[in-house]
């Protein structure tokens, strides 16, 4: 879904600062990151850690207030819509960015306001929610779909628009665990088979633990920034900044805590019983 090779930098953060006014302490606090093509990020921390205005910066929403942010070498505080067309917001409440009358028209929208040929919108809608595995939905209106379904729906109007990085703010956050397990499978065959990049922010930290890269915030700036593996080895560490531990790290220390000879940082399910399993345990 893009013409830039996975491993090139997408998106450039350096030394960005962010204030709502003038007087106010800032919401984002000096941070520099790069992003590459096809990464699947994490952002996780905290009410008011930043984490959200952070994405409506790199999306051009809200613009620094000190620094410099460019998305495909442009400047988000020049190429404004540039920026947008090449990266996806999909938000907490779907219902806010759905505004037609059924699925497909939703998805034709975005490539209608850019005066795409007929035959073209025809195919960008096929296409879309194949992908988001909706095609069976196209003439509902959004308003009789699950939550799972409007929310994937949101991403498919998003896709319609080719960008090369999706950012989901709390996407999954009012959506009941079926709904969640949607839209995390939907995101992840995106990055994989899609190569798009995908940047989840979230409290869950179950959720984060899913991606290649998690970057936590605290008070405006970035205080770990790892794979999930180093990032949950150091228990003690997101223990004293308040960050819970995904379940399934918690019962691999618990497990560690009662003599069981584990790694650190294990993340999943299929990792633990491998550990496991090495650790020649009698039960």
């Amino acid at each position: 879904m893009s013409d830039v090779g996975t491993g090139m930098r997408m998106i450039r953060i350096e030394g960005v600062s962010f204030s709502y006014s003038h007087n106010s302490k800032p919401v984002i606090n000096d941070v520099t990151l790069d992003f590459s093509q096809g990464e699947y990020v994490a952002i996780v921390g905290p009410n008011g850690s930043g984490k959200s205005t952070l994405a409506k910066l790199i999306n051009s929403l809200l613009l620094p207030s000190k620094g410099e942010i460019s998305v495909a070498g442009m400047d988000t505080k020049t190429f404004r819509w540039d920026v947008r067309s090449k990266i996806g917001m999909v938000f907490q409440n779907p219902e806010n960015q759905l505004i037609a009358s059924t699925a497909e028209e939703e998805v034709a929208f975005g490539p209608e306001n850019l005066g795409i040929p007929t035959e073209e919108i025809k195919n960008i809608i096929n296409t879309t929610l194949k992908i988001v595995d909706i095609e069976k939905l196209r003439y509902k209106s959004p308003s009789c779909l699950s939550g799972g379904q409007k929310q994937r729906l949101a991403i498919a109007a998003v896709l319609a628009m080719k960008p090369q990085y999706i950012i989901l703010d709390e996407a999954t956050s009012m959506l009941d665990k079926e709904g969640k397990k949607e839209i995390l499978k939907t995101i992840e065959d995106l990055n994989k088979h899609h190569s798009l990049g995908i940047i989840h922010i979230t409290h869950d930290m179950d959720e984060a633990a899913r991606a290649n890269r998690i970057i936590a915030m605290n008070e405006g700036s970035v205080i770990v920034d790892d794979t999930p593996k180093l990032v949950f080895s150091d228990v003690d560490k997101l223990m004293r900044i308040g960050f819970k531990l995904p379940k399934i790290t918690e019962l691999a220390n618990a497990l560690g805590n009662k003599g069981i000879p584990l790694s650190k940082g294990i993340t999943n399910y299929s990792e633990l019983v491998d550990e496991l399993c090495k650790s020649d345990l009698r039960i």
